[in-house]
């Protein structure tokens, strides 16, 4: 049994191929290694976590036919997507290339090369304007506010038509907030320690009246395996889950955490909120937990400790 990795060079799926890996499972792995952020970093991953990802664009449907032509995978984690919230502000068209046209072409790949289930990742940010919280998987989407929630509200309900059509089994992921060693640098918590540590300011949107349901990866880890092995039932072959730690925190205490473990204060430069930011994240992850045992184990501080360190390691910071 073969399971395929998209994305393999990014956070997640480093992460989760490595795991698969020390599990003696037999992986496949690709990334298109796109200059979102720094290559260096995911080329660094990839030395790290000793991984063999072939270079492959999603989005180039005849060479993704020919991937799975030649390596038949049983099961296939589809991590791959144009990240960020804010980016898709600035460069929409870059979602389309990655999260619609990507995915449509994983879809008819594994509609053409029949595999036991495909898991994708979602996002938290697919509650949009959604006020009510802990944030359940039965609530409405169809109130995105932004493009990147958009294109991944987008790929639940395209899964959502193939399972359906033609019997495969697929689940969403939401994942909510990810941090941890070897993270995206675009985000809050390798963004706010690398200023910190450096000396510079940070901006804090909203006046830090954020809330935020910081996940550790390896508990994300958790979840994608747990679901991976676990798919919806063929009479009903579509299933979503949240995925996150379900203890928000304000930005304004995260922001507290990482000063102590820095070591020195943070300069604040308050700000508004930004165009397509959310207010508040938080999973209700019941659901994730009575299907496979989900329960993420890494405590907020223990988790930052150890984001921090990597930070000194890596940055020279």
């Amino acid at each position: 049994m073969t399971t395929l990795i998209t994305g393999a060079a990014g956070f997640i799926g480093a992460y989760t191929a490595r795991r698969l890996i020390e599990l003696n499972q037999r992986t496949v792995q690709l990334d298109n290694l796109n200059g979102y952020y720094s290559v260096a970093l995911k080329q660094a991953r990839v030395e790290k976590f000793d991984l063999n990802p072939t270079v492959l664009d999603v989005a180039d449907g005849a060479g993704l036919m020919r991937f799975f032509e030649m390596h038949r995978p049983s099961k296939v984690i589809h991590l791959a997507a144009q990240a960020g919230v804010r980016h898709s502000i600035e460069a929409p068209y870059d979602y389309l290339h990655s999260n619609l046209t990507g995915f449509l072409n994983i879809l008819e790949a594994c509609r053409r090369f029949p595999v036991e289930h495909l898991v994708f990742a979602s996002t938290s940010s697919v509650y949009g304007a959604q006020t009510q919280t802990p944030f359940r998987e039965e609530m409405s989407i169809q109130t995105p506010m932004s493009f990147y929630s958009a294109t991944k509200g987008a790929n639940e309900l395209m899964a959502h038509s193939y399972a359906h059509l033609y019997g495969i089994p697929c689940t969403a992921l939401r994942f909510f907030t990810v941090y941890g060693a070897w993270g995206r640098p675009d985000m809050a918590p390798i963004l706010f320690s690398r200023a910190m540590l450096e000396g510079r300011p940070i901006d804090v949107f909203n006046g830090g009246d954020m809330l935020r349901d910081f996940t550790h990866v390896n508990d994300i880890v958790d979840g994608i395996l747990g679901a991976l092995n676990t798919p919806p039932p063929k009479d009903a072959p579509f299933a979503v889950y949240n995925l996150g730690a379900g203890k928000p925190v304000e930005l304004n205490y995260f922001i507290d955490l990482i000063e102590k473990m820095v070591g020195q204060p943070a300069i604040r430069v308050l700000k508004p909120m930004q165009p397509g930011d959310m207010q508040a994240t938080f999973a209700d992850t019941s659901a994730a937990k009575a299907a496979f045992g989900y329960e993420p184990k890494m405590p907020l501080d223990i988790g930052i400790a150890e984001l921090v360190a990597w930070v000194k390691s890596y940055y020279k910071a």
